[in-house]
């Protein structure tokens, strides 16, 4: 079954790429989670438009990751969150509020995507962030939960 990727897949591919699958993991899995569409001349054509919005967000190579490694890790990154008395947050903190505070605090446009936490951040306090930005390149940067 060929398909076109609308998200990335790990161990698959990437947005836009056109992929062979068997068919039970195309129809069952893949086509139902809105990961691909069928393959189609006319899908095909929505191929460049995917494309054009990855590339705008992307890494354009290892120098490029390196240049961003280096502007992350030289952040200093607080993120304030609703929290009681002990420091326990409301809730949690999700990858999105995190590539909010790194763009607040004036780092790159990340993907929310490839971070990579080494569990729920769900008190105030320090917390150690990874990020995949590149196959070769990835980055630590420590943000700092808050009470606000």
């Amino acid at each position: 079954m060929k398909i076109i990727l609308t998200q990335e897949v790990s161990g698959l591919g990437a947005p836009g790429d056109i992929v062979e699958v068997k068919n039970g993991y195309g129809r069952n899995y893949l086509l139902p989670q809105g990961f691909a569409i069928t393959w189609t001349k006319g899908a095909e054509k929505q191929v460049t438009v995917i494309k054009r919005a990855r590339s705008a967000r992307e890494i354009r190579d290892l120098g490029h990751a390196n240049e961003v490694k280096g502007q992350l890790e030289g952040l200093k990154i607080n993120l304030k969150a609703r929290a009681g008395d002990g420091g326990r947050l409301f809730g949690s903190v999700t990858p999105t509020e995190i590539v909010e505070a790194v763009k607040a605090a004036g780092g790159p446009a990340l993907d929310r995507r490839r971070l990579e936490l080494t569990g729920a951040i769900k008190s105030t306090g320090s917390y150690p962030v990874r990020i995949k930005l590149h196959p070769e390149v990835t980055a630590k940067f420590d943000l700092n939960v808050v009470q606000g």
